[in-house]
């Protein structure tokens, strides 16, 4: 995969020690599942990624059948992507969750619903630290990496449990809550993934984007949280051009130092070109990200955590 024949249209970076060079744009598959969009529909999304230079796929056990819709769409494409999913919740299986039992079976169903052999990250799905300590759950993800199932192991979380997950000296990427509306992790968690040379993986990093009025996420359950953190951060370039803000936001992101790759989800197959466009401004300058980090010093709210 390394040695991708077509020419990426989207940076490339190492994520971390695991010595993997990934698309700075990833896809994050929980649409897919959760709004049962169609396969010719997942094969235009993903397939028209692919080409355009993405390389980075994360799912989860639990995001309805994005799995297979993953599987069935780009299982041909194999060579030409990583792909990350998650394990822990039992999501239709007869087991109960953060059980070692429950990691094996999961991985396997995984591996059959993606069509693939192996995935080149495993990560815990929001597991709580208690059960991080315990280290059973780890030592079924080693015997799954000893077995070649999984290349390299990643915990997804936030807060306490995620840098633990750092220190503990296990784990080879992290998947944390970073964006303008989530900026815990840049003072506490991610200078310890930097030092310990963790592949970052950074979720919502335009923070489902809820300020475009008619996107499902503008008026979902879930990003209500969001909501309510930018209409108190109030940040000026949100109220010019809501559109335009979406390339601030991503490049904001992706301009935290220690992240590797931002993953973003979709249900629209001329997105990701859009996205990749966004990109092509580079870096944000100092004085925007400067801003956008002081803005948050002054109002955030000691409670205004990753969202799970």
């Amino acid at each position: 995969m390394e040695d991708a024949s077509y020419e990426s249209q989207i940076e490339q970076r190492r994520l971390g020690r695991t010595g993997l060079m990934v698309s700075a744009l990833g896809f994050g598959a929980s649409e897919l599942g959760q709004k049962r969009v169609g396969l010719k529909l997942a094969e235009s999304i993903l397939g028209r990624a692919l080409d355009a230079g993405l390389n980075v796929i994360d799912t989860a056990e639990c995001y309805g059948n994005s799995e297979e819709l993953i599987g069935r769409a780009v299982g041909h494409r194999r060579n030409d992507f990583y792909i990350l999913t998650k394990c822990g919740h039992a999501a239709g299986l007869p087991m109960r969750d953060w059980t070692p039992a429950l990691i094996e079976a999961s991985i396997d169903r995984s591996l059959q619903r993606l069509r693939t052999t192996y995935v080149d990250v495993i990560q815990l799905h929001s597991c709580d630290e208690r059960y991080l300590r315990r280290g059973e759950l780890i030592e079924a993800l080693q015997r799954a990496r000893d077995k070649g199932k999984v290349r390299y192991l990643g915990y997804s979380g936030d807060g306490a449990a995620a840098l633990f997950a750092i220190t503990c000296g296990v784990f080879d990427t992290l998947q944390i809550s970073i964006s303008i509306a989530d900026q815990a992790a840049l003072d506490g968690v991610l200078p310890a993934a930097r030092s310990h040379d963790i592949g970052v993986i950074a979720k919502r990093p335009i923070a489902n984007a809820v300020w475009l009025s008619g996107s499902w996420w503008s008026r979902a359950l879930y990003s209500r949280s969001y909501r309510l953190r930018l209409r108190r951060l109030n940040y000026d370039f949100l109220n010019r051009d809501p559109k335009a803000a979406v390339g601030i936001a991503l490049r904001f992101t992706l301009s935290v130092p220690g992240v590797h790759t931002a993953i973003v989800g979709t249900t629209q197959a001329s997105r990701w070109q859009q996205n990749a466009a966004l990109l092509k401004a580079g870096p944000l300058p100092q004085a925007e990200f400067d801003a956008i980090r002081q803005r948050w010093r002054a109002v955030a709210q000691p409670d205004w955590m990753g969202l799970p």
